[in-house]
């Protein structure tokens, strides 16, 4: 590899985090196995929180974010991978704990990687820990038994990264998919990944108190929001429904009785992406390639190159962003 590399570096400096383009050497690079040349990465909620001043997701700087990385093996110490092979990684402490995506070269655990199999790398990082996490809460529904017979499925957060790509697995899987987004303009989007129709967000009135038990209406549903949104969700899904939940874009409180799990049977199912077996996420990723392909990857992403990354983190954070922003590093400084 090159001895000098750019990167996309955050620095903490009077409680403010600034990201800013450097060129940094090899010893910038964490210890690990397998040292990858970056080609593309994609912007998540969670790189949104690394470079957020008391966000939560990081504790120390210097850090280059980005949680998603593919691209190509440049060298390796594990029998596993050898130079050429075509990867991915992410979740572990990718981006979070150690340095990320958004730099020419990143390097990785052997344990964390992942190979591309018959995905590009740009296709993979469109996919990227969004897809999984949302391939994670469909194949949970459908494990806790859910079928396209029981009734309706609830996406919330539908424009997000784990909504959207959600939704496409859903309707790819034959579920009557109902979209509940803040962003009426991304009606035409939502119903061409496969939503049935699409409604506002949940609940209607934020202000009002949630009801312990409402109106029976889902079969299940996947939540990416959660807070007053998920508590609400819980009271609505029939019985025998569960609920794969995954976000807090509305906040970590769950302001909810026990009354949906006791009276009802609901079951709450939580996704985690981050520390996911590799073994179970790489036979995962093998489908999201295969048979569980997201049908409509074009139309999810937008690319960027990796310098203009910083405004739509912004965008993210202010919660504008739709769909899957696709980074593209290689070059892209």
């Amino acid at each position: 590899m090159s001895q000098k590399f750019k990167a996309m570096v955050a620095r903490e400096a009077d409680g403010k985090i600034v990201v800013a383009a450097e060129t940094v050497n090899e010893k910038f690079l964490p210890a690990g196995d397998v040292t990858i040349k970056v080609e593309y990465s994609s912007v998540n909620f969670k790189d949104a929180l690394a470079v957020t001043p008391r966000g939560g997701a990081v504790r120390d700087y210097p850090l280059v974010p980005g949680i998603d990385l593919a691209g190509e093996v440049v060298a390796s110490k594990s029998p596993d991978f050898k130079v050429g092979d075509r990867v991915l990684a992410h979740g572990y402490g990718i981006g979070i704990s150690q340095h990320g995506a958004y730099a020419e070269f990143a390097r990785v655990p052997a344990g964390w990687v992942v190979p591309l199999g018959e995905l590009s790398a740009r296709d993979a990082v469109t996919i990227g820990t969004a897809g999984f996490t949302a391939a994670l809460s469909v194949e949970a529904l459908t494990k806790h038994g859910l079928t396209p017979a029981d009734g309706p499925i609830l996406v919330t957060g539908a424009t997000g990264g784990v909504g959207s790509v959600a939704v496409d697995l859903l309707s790819a899987a034959g579920f009557d998919v109902v979209a509940s987004t803040g962003k009426p303009e991304a009606a035409d989007l939502l119903k061409s990944l496969g939503a049935s129709s699409i409604i506002g967000r949940l609940p209607e009135d934020p202000s009002a108190p949630i009801r312990p038990l409402g109106r029976e209406t889902w079969a299940g549903a996947v939540d990416c929001v959660g807070g007053k949104t998920l508590a609400h969700v819980l009271s609505t899904v029939k019985y025998g429904g569960a609920v794969a939940a995954s976000g807090l874009t509305g906040g970590p409180d769950l302001p909810t009785t026990v009354l949906p799990f006791i009276l009802r049977g609901v079951s709450l199912l939580g996704m985690d992406s981050v520390q996911v077996d590799i073994e179970r996420r790489r036979a995962l990723w093998q489908r999201l390639g295969t048979d569980l392909r997201p049908r409509h990857l074009a139309s999810l992403a937008h690319e960027i190159p990796v310098r203009d990354v910083v405004s739509v983190i912004n965008q993210v954070r202010a919660g504008r962003n739709t769909g899957r922003t696709v980074v593209r590093v290689a070059g892209g400084f």
